[in-house]
């Protein structure tokens, strides 16, 4: 049986202003209104170029136990654990040093959507910031399960035309929402800007048991029988 991890990660866009004049006028190229303005602003977050990694979250799902790895720009955190987790503050380039050499002990990554924006994000901050990476998170997409990416399984790779975030896919499954407790990750960005360090790093555990959870019913009802 293939070690498993279920991996998730919360990302914050990049000071606006500390652009140069060149990337500023292209990241605002479409917007025409204070509106638009601004959604350009707060999508900064979206990609590795414009954003960073403020938490990388690991969770093992058949011990229950995993890491928290955290951004703490004061280093005043010190490290603690809650329910088998273990929490730790770092750096940006510190957390993905560590995030790659826990991914050592694993097999298989199991994640919601993370082809599209986990694995890309983290492996090209990890080049940015010049930190080697020590396995491949980005497989052949069709064969193979050593990247069980939840959003591809459960639409068939895109077949199905309405793909759905993890709340929709949770409240179907009668899993509970991180979303529900008020935080999406929309609002990580102001959490960082206020010092919720914690909160962040409780949040991306959150999405870890949520995507656990869903990983179990797609194992059991839907994952194709192995010949």
């Amino acid at each position: 049986m293939p070690k498993k991890i279920v991996i998730d990660i919360e990302t914050i866009g990049k000071d606006f202003e500390s652009f140069d004049d060149m990337s500023k006028e292209y990241l605002l190229k479409y917007a025409e209104t204070e509106e638009k303005i601004q959604d350009a602003k707060d999508s900064l977050a979206f990609s590795p170029l414009t954003g960073e990694i403020v938490a990388i979250g690991m969770l093992n799902p058949d011990t229950k136990q995993g890491k928290v790895f955290f951004q703490s720009p004061d280093n005043a955190q010190e490290p603690f654990e809650e329910d088998g987790i273990q929490f730790i503050a770092d750096t940006e380039a510190g957390i993905l040093k560590r995030f790659w050499e826990y991914m050592k002990l694993y097999d298989q990554i199991i994640t919601f959507n993370g082809r599209a924006f986990d694995a890309p994000f983290i492996m090209i901050r990890s080049a940015i910031l010049g930190i080697k990476p020590t396995r491949d998170l980005m497989p052949n997409r069709y064969s193979g399960m050593s990247h069980i990416d939840l959003l591809d399984q459960l639409t068939f790779f895109g077949s199905v035309r309405r793909k759905f975030n993890l709340h929709m896919w949770c409240k179907a499954f009668g899993i509970k929402s991180p979303k529900e407790e008020g935080v999406t990750g929309l609002e990580v960005g102001n959490f960082f800007k206020e010092g919720k360090y914690i909160e962040i790093a409780r949040y991306c555990l959150g999405d870890l048991y949520a995507t656990k959870e869903l990983f179990n019913y797609w194992d059991k009802f839907i994952k194709p029988p192995t010949s």
